[in-house]
């Protein structure tokens, strides 16, 4: 059994014990979290929401955060001497599934 949810603008295949990387959360290591943005469930009948399927909700644990590798942006004009380089690491936070309640 499988569900499509949306967590913060994004969509998820969770299952239960998957570990799913999101966008950062501001939560610490060991909370859960409930989302009940649930696009679709799939199990012994598929249910289909419009947008959201009502009742059903995802149950996450916080499992820890990290930060990809950096990614460099250059940017550069050729003889007019603008050169501009830029850094960005973007963090994540990781979900582990618990259960998918309401099913």
């Amino acid at each position: 059994m499988y569900a499509l949810v949306e967590i913060k603008g994004k969509q998820y295949k969770a299952e239960k014990g998957v570990l799913l990387k999101v966008d950062k959360f501001d939560n610490e290591t060991g909370d859960v979290l409930e989302f009940d943005s649930v696009l679709m469930v799939s199990g012994d009948k598929v249910k289909v929401g419009t947008p959201y399927v009502k009742g059903v909700k995802i149950k996450a644990v916080v499992e820890n955060h990290a930060k990809d590798p950096k990614v460099t942006i250059i940017k550069f004009k050729r003889r007019k001497g603008y050169r501009r380089k830029q850094g960005h690491r973007q963090q994540y936070s990781y979900l582990r599934v618990e259960d998918i309640l309401g099913v």
